[in-house]
């Protein structure tokens, strides 16, 4: 079995090689085993990257809808059986009235997605017809999809779609009476502590804040400033750094956000995307061997990209956060191979 010093120089030698620019943080309990920054998180300014930056999280932060949907099933207010149609009003498309809040959570709806990564692969053409500084609210994102037909019948199979987090998202509104974006700064941000984390306009971003940066060829790069909505919606796009989101996953755990009965749930199984890798209720589980080797979240926008991993039985928490569009996950299989020494 490799050490770790050797296995913590490979780790450093990916991130070298990859020319790695973000942020890299391993935890184990409540001790902190690895933390270190690269790169710049302005360019121009040649101002770097430290554990405490702010990086944008892209889907990353479809968990803290999934949190708040859940909060609002156990105070009783929606079940996970709750059909949309009950508290939105949706156009006519045939089987969308049987659209329940358990297909949303798991990306079993069937709902056109206005970004279908089925179809499309790159983010970027999705603004060509459809300013992204026009994106502001839950509702402007509806519009980008509302009329399209289903892709499937609710519950047929497994399909990732931003847009059923958008729904979740106008649902949250619709029940609690407070706008989306205010209702997860109360009951998830500031219940957990995390001060260094919001929902951050692309032209009002605060300091310490990373910008992103797309790669192109001969060394040319360029910010995605004009890549991604003007700011962060339901299905992703909110801004957090290392010990912010450690600090998230330490509350999820531990029942602080919503009961432990419930936090188990949503770290369950509920639909099987592939062989490799399930879906609970906003987190990705990864089986091998018949067993869950770890509960992870990722996202992936241009300039942007994430990783949180939690090892099972482990008590090993690593999270990447990155402001290049490929860059945390570079280093996914090094922080595996750490997990599985056991640090």
């Amino acid at each position: 079995m490799m050490t770790m010093s050797t296995l913590l120089a490979t780790l450093n030698q990916t991130i070298q090689t990859a020319q790695f620019s973000g942020a890299v943080l391993i935890r184990q309990h409540e001790e902190t085993r690895y933390e270190q920054a690269y790169g710049f998180a302005n360019r121009s300014e040649e101002m770097p990257n430290h554990p405490h930056t702010r990086f944008a999280m892209a889907s990353g932060s479809k968990l803290f809808t999934a949190v708040a949907v859940c909060q609002l099933v156990e105070r009783g207010h929606i079940t996970y059986n709750t059909r949309l149609q009950e508290w939105l009003e949706l156009p006519e498309i045939e089987g969308f009235g049987d659209v329940t809040v358990h297909h949303l959570l798991t990306h079993t709806s069937g709902v056109a997605d206005y970004f279908d990564e089925e179809v499309m692969d790159d983010f970027e053409q999705l603004w060509l017809t459809t300013p992204m500084y026009h994106v502001r609210e839950p509702e402007d994102v509806l519009a980008l999809f509302q009329d399209q037909p289903m892709k499937f019948k609710p519950g047929e199979r497994f399909s990732y779609s931003n847009s059923g987090y958008v729904l979740l998202g106008l649902l949250i509104e619709r029940v609690t009476g407070e706008s989306f974006r205010t209702y997860i700064e109360k009951h998830i941000f500031q219940a957990c502590g995390m001060e260094s984390t919001g929902y951050y306009r692309m032209d009002r971003l605060p300091k310490q804040t990373a910008l992103g940066y797309i790669d192109e060829e001969g060394g040319q790069w360029r910010t995605n400033i004009y890549s991604v909505p003007l700011i962060g919606q339901p299905d992703g796009g909110a801004y957090t750094t290392l010990y912010d989101l450690d600090l998230f996953w330490q509350h999820f755990l531990k029942g602080k956000l919503v009961s432990e009965e419930t936090a188990a749930l949503m770290l369950t199984p509920q639909v099987e995307p592939d062989d490799d890798d399930s879906y609970g209720y906003g987190i990705w589980i990864d089986i091998r061997d018949n067993e869950i080797f770890r509960h992870y979240i990722m996202g992936c926008d241009p300039g942007v990209s994430l990783i949180s991993f939690i090892y099972a039985g482990t008590g090993i928490r690593s999270h990447v956060l990155s402001n290049q569009t490929e860059g945390a996950f570079l280093l996914a299989q090094e922080l595996d191979n750490i997990a599985v020494s056991g640090v």
